[in-house]
């Protein structure tokens, strides 16, 4: 690998028919950004909703999954890692996008350091209801029986699930949505106090902890919006934070 080489890191998407913007955003992106990069990860929450791959015939996950399949062919190693939204994304999505699934978390040398990717919502675990329901549509007997409803039904029921989260976060405070600093701990502790970069909290921060005398840098990828999108761009030197254009 070459001295100036580097990677991407993108988080929090979620890229939806009613936000069109994004998708564009996301498109130039992997057009005039991502292929100039060694590797570019994707930590989650691509997409608002993934309900299945069978659903890879629609338009936005066509554009989509085409798109990373442009930066994937130009030779960039493209890594996808699922979150809270897109956790149903399998192997049929892998290959329409050219991205190889890792698991979360997943320990990688980026540039000669230790780094520990993660979407984040596991170590949100003062939030009890958000992980209980987490473990509930992890379990693949869940996901199976999901799977087999008709397209039309899984959207509606994506959508009140969504609808019914909306209403439950009104009644909780930020700290609890946010990661719980022990949860941080054990998993810098069990992974060999590696720098730690995560997105789904969209709270964009580079933190510092201690952990058995151990100093661990622990970065936060902003979510895209309307008026912000950004990458975190990680070379020999470090990381810094990559503004994309509007």
């Amino acid at each position: 690998m070459s001295a100036d080489a580097f990677t991407l890191i993108v988080s929090d998407l979620h890229l939806a028919p009613a936000q069109p913007v994004l998708t564009q955003r996301f498109v130039r992106f992997c057009r005039e950004i991502a292929p100039t990069a060694s590797a570019l990860y994707v930590l989650g929450d691509l997409f608002d909703f993934w309900i299945g791959d069978d659903t890879l015939d629609d338009p936005l996950h066509r554009e989509v999954c085409g798109a990373l399949k442009s930066v994937a062919d130009t030779g960039v190693a493209v890594h996808f890692m699922v979150g809270n939204r897109d956790f149903l994304a399998d192997g049929d999505f892998a290959t329409a996008s050219g991205a190889r699934l890792i698991d979360d978390p997943t320990v990688v040398d980026l540039h000669g350091t230790p780094t520990l990717l993660m979407h984040g919502d596991s170590l949100c675990t003062d939030d009890h209801a958000y992980m209980a329901f987490r473990a509930q549509v992890r379990n693949p007997k869940v996901q199976a029986q999901f799977l087999s409803l008709p397209v039309a039904v899984r959207w509606q029921q994506v959508g009140a699930t969504r609808d019914a989260s909306e209403r439950e976060k009104q009644a909780k405070t930020m700290d609890i949505m946010d990661v719980a600093p022990a949860a941080v701990e054990d998993v810098l502790r069990a992974n060999g106090y590696p720098r730690l970069i995560h997105g789904h909290t969209h709270r964009p921060a580079v933190h510092e902890h201690v952990v058995d005398g151990h100093r661990c840098e622990r970065w936060v990828i902003a979510d895209w919006r309307a008026d912000l999108a950004e990458a975190l761009r990680i070379d020999a030197r470090g990381v810094s934070r990559l503004p994309l254009p509007l």
